[in-house]
């Protein structure tokens, strides 16, 4: 499970460049970008629907499973981009998915940082940093939810390490 910030809707790209043609990541992405011109191509980049603010039970369950056949599934725990448009509605928060989804597969949870994807108009150098797996083995015994929001706290806090660093 790869969780990264989320800055562009170019960000699946640059995060999976150095990754491809080796493995192929796979996306949740929103309902709503899977339309007739852009869902085909989506698609082949290896994304799959959720329904944002439901609770997508079958996005997580299809998630989970991916991680359990090996694949390398990306979240955005925040969401949504951190900054969109000239005015942002909602503030980007961190959600539990990733993590629930690293806990529940029994996966690593890596986090990872892009940087320069927001500005690509302007050429400028565009940069990604992956971390190491972040140690979750003490969380083993915790109740669910606490176990997911202790681990989303790590992966946050060190997704802004790789940030800072870039």
């Amino acid at each position: 499970m790869l969780a990264a910030n989320h800055t562009s809707n170019f960000d699946p790209w640059p995060l999976g460049m150095p990754l491809w043609p080796r493995r192929q990541l796979r996306f949740m992405a929103k309902s709503e970008l899977f339309n007739p011109v852009i869902g085909p191509i989506i698609r082949a980049g290896g994304a799959f629907k959720v329904r944002r603010g439901e609770g997508d039970i079958e996005a997580m369950r299809k998630a989970t499973e991916l991680v359990r056949e090996g694949e390398i599934v990306v979240m955005f725990p925040e969401g949504t981009r951190r900054r969109k448009g000239l005015r942002k509605k909602h503030v980007a928060r961190a959600h539990t998915g990733a993590a629930r989804i690293a806990l529940g597969a029994g996966a690593p949870l890596v986090p990872a940082a892009i940087a320069g994807a927001d500005r690509l108009s302007r050429l400028g150098p565009l940069r990604v940093a992956y971390g190491k797996p972040l140690d979750l083995s003490d969380l083993d015994g915790l109740e669910t939810k606490v176990a997911a929001e202790t681990a989303t706290d790590r992966l946050m806090a060190r997704i802004e390490e790789l940030l800072a660093s870039l």
